[in-house]
């Protein structure tokens, strides 16, 4: 049996699709199941149970020992909420509990860290433990997700396998709910679709022209197979970065989103909002080297395979995966 936290949201509907896929239909779905939209990310998928995300302790306490693996996908991840006891409730505390029960009753766990815990990169994007100290997250959820990366390396008890996940911006089906929120290359397709343009950021930094700040773009298919290849092949515990290991700029981005939906490229700069000017990153790039080493050789989707995908097979038809 296959426990998803966040089951209702973007990364852990699709997994649990892909599970599917794989012929595994035991899986027991955790969240607060409250909103209507999100529960669109479950139609159609095969599951033994569903059980708010409070629940699923006392669940554990009596079915453990029905129970393969966890992926742990349930968080926050508004990056402008800046209310600490939010974080520390959802991200930090409950994260602790999960960790917590997978070291007692021996579960092997994954769970869904952030490359928002590198902050502006000063300090590089390399996974490696020794790093993790120095790094310095621009927001309160990078700081939750950091503190419970700090927090794992000091437990001396731990699951027999364990994987966090440095997550970078991925992107892919089942973000229709999450708006504001969801990827830039969801907003692009929506941009172009309604306006026959898209908005991009203004550059803010001496140096950097506009459009030209860059990101890690990983799509979500890659996400999946990385996810299921740690679940069977078990290598070494840690934490590990989820990427492509190839920065793309934002002009970039929207030249292969113009191209995918054969339009011409009209691009309008507009200032990055106070909000979130002084925390935003510009750059962004896993560093690979450590998946790699545990035999991952499969070659991720190009920028332009991976928004093609999304556009041509979900978005423009509307569909969830």
């Amino acid at each position: 049996m296959i426990v998803v936290t966040g089951a209702a949201g973007f990364i852990g509907s699709c997994l649990i699709s892909e599970l599917n896929r794989q012929g595994h239909g035991d899986i027991v779905l955790a969240d607060d199941f409250s909103r209507p939209d999100k529960m669109k990310n479950l139609a159609g998928k095969t599951y033994a149970d569903m059980l708010h995300r409070d629940d699923l302790f006392n669940w554990l306490d009596k079915h453990h020992h029905q129970v393969s693996i966890i992926f742990h996908f349930g968080a926050r991840t508004d990056t402008a909420e800046q209310r600490k006891a939010v974080f520390d409730r959802l991200n930090l505390n409950y994260s602790r509990k999960i960790w917590d029960a997978c070291a007692s009753y021996r579960i092997p766990l994954i769970y869904a860290s952030s490359a928002a815990t590198y902050g502006e990169g000063e300090h590089g994007y390399s996974d490696d433990h020794a790093q993790l100290e120095q790094l310095k997250p621009l927001n309160a959820y990078g700081n939750s997700k950091h503190a419970f990366d700090c927090w794992v390396l000091d437990q001396p008890d731990q699951p027999p396998f364990w994987a966090g996940l440095k997550f970078f911006n991925v992107f892919g089906p089942n973000e229709y709910h999450k708006h504001r929120m969801a990827s830039a290359i969801f907003h692009l397709f929506r941009q172009i679709s309604e306006n026959g343009e898209v908005r991009l950021f203004r550059s803010h930094l001496p140096g950097i022209p506009d459009g030209e700040q860059r990101r890690d773009f990983i799509y979500i298919m890659d996400v999946l197979d990385v996810c299921l290849f740690l679940m069977n092949e078990r290598p070494e515990p840690g934490i590990y970065n989820l990427g492509t290991g190839h920065a793309s700029s934002y002009r970039e981005l929207a030249e292969v989103s113009f191209r995918a939906l054969d339009k011409p490229p009209i691009i309008r700069f507009i200032d990055t909002p106070e909000t979130i000017r002084d925390n935003y990153q510009y750059f962004t790039e896993a560093n690979m080297e450590k998946l790699r080493s545990t035999g991952y050789d499969k070659a991720f989707y190009s920028l332009g395979e991976g928004v093609n995908d999304y556009f041509k097979t979900y978005l423009e038809k509307n569909l969830y995966f």
